[in-house]
């Protein structure tokens, strides 16, 4: 089986990020939308990310337009909306897939390290419960990618442990996060 630092992913300026570049240290991996009610996540990951990165933390934005179409535009007028609304200064990947046959390999090893357990409690929990319902029935039974902006954490030795779903409060994933550095 290979490690995350094996992986490397096409950036929408046509070259690759190459994940051993980041051997000890904690990453995020998100697959995001413009175009979503999870969108504003943004803000919290940029914060996230001004706070943490000299302590060792990277985001990995893999633009993606796979669930219900939230994501159109081109990698360049993704990464504008992005830096202009949200002034996002971490790497922001090519918009590809997360799920099905032409899912980035790297989100293939990500979900076969932490598997869908659920969108958890409140309004929007019952929301997606709802929707993934009406569209797979038997959605709580496999490790895909639910919704934008699910969350991958990544620890310093290269373990993937731990996926927030997008229903989840971004103040959680940011004490898990700052917990790992």
């Amino acid at each position: 089986m290979s490690g995350i630092y094996d992986y490397k992913l096409p950036k929408a300026d046509g070259t690759e990020l190459d994940l051993a570049d980041f051997s000890g240290k904690v990453i995020l991996f998100v697959n995001t939308a413009t175009g979503c009610g999870f969108t504003p996540h943004y803000e919290p990951i940029q914060k996230m990310y001004e706070d943490f990165h000299d302590r060792g933390f990277e985001v990995v934005d893999v633009p993606c337009n796979q669930f219900a179409d939230q994501t159109p535009g081109t990698d360049d007028e993704i990464h504008e909306f992005c830096t202009l609304k949200y002034h996002t200064t971490f790497p922001q990947m090519k918009k590809s897939d997360v799920n099905g046959p032409n899912a980035l390999p790297v989100f293939e090893f990500l979900k076969s390290q932490q598997g869908f357990k659920g969108f958890g409690h409140g309004p929007m929990a019952l929301l997606m419960r709802k929707i993934k319902k009406k569209a797979d029935k038997d959605y709580k039974n496999n490790p895909d990618i639910k919704w934008n902006f699910t969350k991958f954490v990544v620890d310093r030795d290269g373990n993937v442990v731990k996926r927030f779903e997008p229903t989840e409060d971004m103040k959680a994933v940011r004490e898990y996060v700052e917990g790992l550095l």
